[in-house]
């Protein structure tokens, strides 16, 4: 039987200072997407410069959303019997949210246009597609981790879990859905789309970033179904599936209003 396999290895140390390689990926993420959306937002006649300054305010805000996210869906880690809460802050155990990093992206990228002038609908217009890209590279940080991955099956695709990282009850199973792969694979195709859909309804006025959201969203249904690592459910779903489902709802409420309300995109 085929299957993908999984890195040996996810922290290296330079004497004694560990190298994740999750880290690595995350920092890679950011400079794609400030790379595309530097090139996309000069493209539209935009100031070199903000994208950089822009960042600055964007990369703290969302670590802390994503943080903030993952600490209050899985709270028990942290304040349940016999844990630790100071444990909360310790990021550098893993626990994020790209849930929890969009929502304090936002409000990052909300002061910092505020504070320049910016029009908040056309950077998020520039942005979409970086993000999208950004997080088609960080899902890899979990193929290395070992983590977040789908059911057990038997697909050539198959990722190959070490008997450290399977879930409690499946010890003797050693294959599951890449679900790493599906998302990162996913992300490409909404960046492509969110491209191709812009220019094809030259769209503007936040509704760009509003079909990245529609699209993302979409797919981390169909993922989030596939996964079995332990999650809050409300009414037979995991708390992701809901947040995904609100995040598809407000995005197109947004696209049908701002159509609505100002006519066919210009």
């Amino acid at each position: 039987m085929t299957a993908i396999p999984s890195p040996s290895q996810a922290v290296w140390h330079l004497g004694p200072i560990p190298i994740r390689a999750y880290a690595l990926l995350m920092v890679l993420a950011v400079l794609v997407g400030a790379w595309v959306t530097h090139r996309r937002w000069v493209a539209r006649g935009g100031e070199p410069g903000a994208v950089g300054d822009i960042a600055t305010w964007v990369v703290p805000f969302g670590l802390v959303g994503a943080r903030i996210y993952h600490v209050a869906t899985d709270w028990q880690q942290y304040f349940g019997p016999g844990m630790e809460p100071l444990r909360a802050f310790a990021i550098w155990e893993g626990g994020i949210s790209i849930f929890g990093a969009l929502a304090g992206g936002a409000v990052g990228a909300w002061l910092a246009c505020r504070r320049s002038g910016i029009d908040l609908r056309a950077f998020a217009d520039a942005v979409a597609p970086g993000i999208a890209f950004g997080q088609a590279i960080a899902r890899w940080g979990n193929w290395f981790n070992q983590e977040l991955y789908g059911r057990p099956t038997t697909l050539p695709w198959a990722l190959e879990i070490d008997p450290a990282h399977r879930p409690p009850g499946l010890a003797a199973t050693a294959t599951y859905h890449p679900t790493f792969l599906y998302e990162s694979l996913w992300n490409l195709g909404v960046a492509g789309f969110v491209i191709w859909a812009e220019k094809r309804f030259r769209l503007d006025r936040g509704r760009t970033f509003a079909v990245y959201a529609a699209a993302y969203a979409t797919g981390r249904v169909w993922i989030e179904w596939l996964r079995i690592d332990p999650a809050p459910h409300i009414l037979g779903l995991r708390l992701n599936d809901w947040t995904a489902l609100l995040v598809l709802a407000a995005a197109l409420v947004y696209l049908t209003a701002t159509r609505r309300a100002d006519g066919p995109p210009r």
